[in-house]
């Protein structure tokens, strides 16, 4: 399913090289056939930090019923530094991807796509690594301005930065944050925020999200 398409860095230099090696190969259009099944991935982290703990979630779709889970463990190899999230979580993801049957036909991560300073946030490594179409939900803005978002479902903004649009400050429930979604890989900004807010019927997060997170700070895998 992965491609080994680099050494995993230890520097921070050795990381931005591989970003802006690979971001060309990112694809911002609709390249995802039916979804069956949605996915979501999340990290925890065990020992201090030292642990890295990966779950990914596989849902139905449009149902949203948990169908498989896994989880996978290894040591951190990378520090905590905003915009080099891949580099520290994605090792342990593809670890618990290779565990799964259910293939997702659709990935949301936990963190940034093209929303990110060099145009490759954790969503796009992990979709060029898996050839697999994801989409960018983080929770936290990392770079870019956008006008206020109206207080309604469904309301959203776009997000610019360096006078292009690199996602959408989307709101997912009303009197909650909004979330700051953007393409991963394989992925238009309008199909992105559809599939959001179908996964997202009742909270914040959607469920991809918030199954895998309890997932990934649980000591047990979820059947």
């Amino acid at each position: 399913m992965q491609s080994q398409r680099h050494a995993w860095p230890l520097t921070v230099e050795e990381a931005i090289a591989i970003q802006e090696q690979l971001r060309d190969e990112i694809i911002t259009s609709d390249q995802l056939g039916t979804v069956q099944y949605v996915a979501g991935v999340d990290m925890g982290f065990e020992a201090a930090g030292t642990i890295s703990r990966a779950a990914v979630a596989v849902l139905s779709f449009p149902d949203l019923q948990l169908q498989e889970s896994a989880i996978a463990r290894r040591p951190t190899s990378f520090p905590y530094i905003p915009g080099f999230l891949s580099f520290r979580e994605i090792p342990a993801v593809l670890d618990a991807l290779e565990k799964i049957n259910t293939m997702p036909d659709l990935i949301l991560c936990d963190g940034q796509g093209i929303a990110h300073p060099r145009r490759f946030g954790i969503a796009c490594h992990l979709g060029l690594l898996v050839n697999m179409p994801t989409i960018g939900v983080a929770k936290s803005l990392l770079v870019g301005k956008h006008e206020s978002v109206l207080e309604e479902k469904g309301s959203w903004q776009p997000l610019r930065h360096r006078n292009e649009t690199i996602g959408a400050v989307l709101r997912t429930r009303r009197g909650t944050k909004p979330l700051y979604i953007s393409s991963g890989h394989r992925v238009s900004l309008p199909t992105a925020i559809e599939y959001v807010l179908r996964c997202t019927p009742k909270y914040r997060l959607p469920e991809t999200t918030r199954i895998a997170d309890k997932l990934a700070s649980s000591k047990e895998a979820i059947s």
